[in-house]
């Protein structure tokens, strides 16, 4: 049985999440302390999958806890609550952050975001990911400008104006969204002198997911690498994002699968970083197996550490609370056919974007489609979907 811990200073509010709780009590042992104190002391008890604490509190407030937390049982997903005025000083510590909520928190918003969470840990376990996740002192957090944009996003009176200013205000992600925004990656026709006007032309989700991507990469600046150089992973991951979009939009996609799926091939191989990041001497040995034995990078993956970055990826996602379909996008792109969720998707764009990559690769490396999952999916001639994307 999964267990959680949830911490605030007021009795009350721990009463209302008991009632609003109750029907999750044969899936969920509870906890719940009224301290930052009292919470490390359940602990040390025993092992949590999550906690959920208020930002403020005196003596040890929230912040200050899941930084405990991080060093001490840095597997337990954090998820910090807080009200509007919190907000800039949360953003200013959010290192220690897994996932943010508004509070007060709808009671089915807090229930999807923990089951979301205890979902993806389902999908990816096994002892190998955990063995590998167990090595790495702390995963990352989702970055803070990404949840300033979202929260704009999602406020009654957010508006493309208001991100725009967001991210005027870094200098520095400014110029990199006005560079890729006027790259032939996405081929527009005007020229873009600032990110207002970058957000107008590309939409919310496309500059929120850019955003993510840019602030993901740049916590890994390593020098070039034979495993993963990552200006040409960088290249690589938004060329397979615009070509994911326009897949999913010729697929007749939904909207939220089209952002999704941009989303999901920008991020695709993330776990590679992380990878590079924390594992530096496997990711040597992985380059070896794969050159001895004549595999895929992704198959000498598993021979080394018994997971993927694939699958890696995918969980640092599914703690960060992203959607199921960009999960499943990100972990099955490599292997669809063992998604349980069958049909074309989100996946099914990500499959084919990576895969089509490869056409004129370097490396020699060949296209592997999986041409049984594309079958049941519908998809019999690749060619005839990727020849009508805008993206060459």
């Amino acid at each position: 049985m999964r267990r959680i811990l949830f911490v605030d200073d007021e009795p009350m509010v721990l009463d209302g999440l008991r009632r609003m709780l109750r029907p999750m009590r044969k899936q969920w042992e509870m906890e719940y302390a009224t301290s930052g104190e009292e919470a490390l002391r359940i602990m040390a008890d025993g092992v949590f999958d999550v906690i959920v604490t208020d930002m403020r509190m005196p003596g040890m407030d929230g912040s200050q806890l899941l930084y405990r937390v991080r060093e001490l049982y840095p597997h337990t997903v954090r998820i910090i609550l807080s009200g509007q005025s919190d907000k800039e000083k949360l953003l200013r510590s959010i290192e220690p952050v897994h996932q943010y909520l508004s509070k007060p928190c709808d009671a089915e918003i807090l229930k999807a975001t923990v089951s979301r969470t205890f979902a993806v840990r389902r999908l990816l376990e096994n002892d190998a990911l955990a063995n590998v996740i167990s090595k790495i002192e702390s995963l990352p957090s989702l970055p803070s400008m990404y949840s300033e944009i979202t929260d704009e996003i999602d406020s009654p009176d957010g508006s493309l104006a208001k991100v725009g200013e967001i991210i005027s205000k870094d200098i520095g992600m400014s110029a990199k969204i006005l560079q890729l925004v006027n790259s032939s990656f996405f081929g527009l026709a005007t020229h873009v002198g600032n990110p207002a006007k970058a957000v107008s032309l590309l939409g919310l989700e496309t500059v929120k997911a850019l955003v993510a991507g840019i602030m993901i990469f740049s916590q890994f600046a390593h020098p070039p690498s034979p495993y993963c150089a990552i200006e040409e992973l960088w290249n690589h991951s938004v060329a397979t994002s615009c070509l994911a979009r326009d897949i999913a939009g010729n697929l007749n996609l939904t909207r939220e699968e089209i952002d999704d799926s941009f989303l999901a091939g920008l991020l695709h191989d993330v776990g590679k970083l992380i990878l590079l990041d924390r594992f530096p001497q496997e990711c040597k040995t992985i380059l070896e197996v794969a050159g001895s034995m004549g595999r895929p990078i992704v198959e000498a993956e598993k021979i080394v550490l018994g997971t993927t970055h694939a699958e890696l990826g995918a969980y640092l996602l599914g703690i960060w609370g992203f959607s199921d379909s960009v999960i499943h996008g990100i972990a099955f792109h490599h292997r669809p056919g063992e998604c349980p969720n069958a049909g074309p998707g989100v996946l099914t764009a990500v499959h084919i974007a990576n895969e089509s990559q490869y056409r004129s690769a370097p490396d020699g490396r060949t296209l592997n489609f999986d041409l049984d999952y594309l079958s049941k999916s519908g998809i019999e001639r690749v060619e005839e979907l990727t020849s009508a994307c805008s993206y060459p």
